[in-house]
């Protein structure tokens, strides 16, 4: 089951996530927020990030403890 936040403005998102291969070669891991709940990319929230809101306009992202 994806991770899921609802914002100040009453959207649900669904987290997900991805492993991308960097131009040097390197693998790293993204992460995005989505409307919809991918069942192939759905995601829990690591224990190192948080959830960050921007008040302006409610867009989620995640954030290093």
């Amino acid at each position: 089951m994806a991770y899921k936040h609802t914002n100040s403005k009453g959207v649900t998102y669904y987290l997900n996530s991805k492993n991308v291969t960097l131009r040097g070669g390197k693998s790293q891991t993204i992460y995005y927020f989505s409307k919809d709940d991918r069942k192939d990319t759905g995601t829990d929230l690591p224990s190192d990030r948080v959830v960050n809101e921007n008040p302006r306009n409610g867009f989620l992202t995640l954030k290093r403890k």
